[in-house]
């Protein structure tokens, strides 16, 4: 059986992006070096035959996926799975930690200026993001990152791809130039305690 596929085979079945050396170690003739072989392989086969399908580079990993140009066709069909939407301020939360992680929830209320506790939570719920260690401050606070599903559901090979631009002028303001907290009625939040927050919308079904 040729390199290619086995590859295609695993690829076809996953669900989730598989990692050339996981692929690797299903069978003794292969390694990393002839699994990227046959993926570029595949690649250009699927590219001159005009599949409506290709395989995407994401999450550090490889997965055979449906081509942008025919979304519109599936979004016709209920049976086809849609990606779950975020609201404006998950989107500015999860921004806050894509770029600045490690970080506390206290932080990123402070970048904000709204309590984020609620958010938080709906993004751990939805495996964006996960406590990744404890700070070294008074009460050794959690600490926040993305995970390799962040990376899967944007489209992302790694942290890397993160755009680098003035469309995210939360996440990136200097914290010099942060305001402090407040909830949703307008009242400061002192340090852990976060009055509002499970008012601020999460995560849009």
């Amino acid at each position: 059986m040729r390199a290619e596929q086995i590859v295609e085979a695993l690829l076809f079945a996953s669900e989730a992006p598989i990692r050339a050396d996981e692929i690797a170690r299903v069978d003794e003739s292969l390694d990393e070096d002839v699994v990227e072989r046959a993926i570029a392989a595949l690649r250009t086969e699927y590219l001159e035959a005009e599949r409506a399908f290709d395989i995407a580079e994401l999450a550090e990993g490889y997965q055979l996926l449906t081509r942008p140009e025919y979304a519109s066709y599936l979004e016709r069909f209920d049976s086809v799975p849609k990606p779950s939407r975020l609201s404006g301020p998950a989107l500015e939360t999860l921004a806050i930690i894509a770029y600045r992680q490690p970080i506390g929830r206290v932080e990123i209320e402070y970048v904000r200026g709204v309590g984020c506790a609620g958010v938080i939570r709906t993004l751990q719920d939805r495996a964006l993001v996960d406590v990744v260690g404890r700070g070294e401050g008074l009460g050794r606070p959690l600490l926040y990152g993305t995970t390799s599903h962040f990376l899967e559901h944007f489209g992302f090979r790694s942290l890397e791809d993160l755009p680098r631009t003035e469309e995210l002028p939360v996440a990136l303001r200097d914290p010099s130039e942060a305001i402090l907290p407040e909830d949703e009625e307008g009242d400061e939040v002192d340090g852990e305690e976060v009055k509002g927050e499970e008012r601020e919308p999460g995560v849009e079904p």
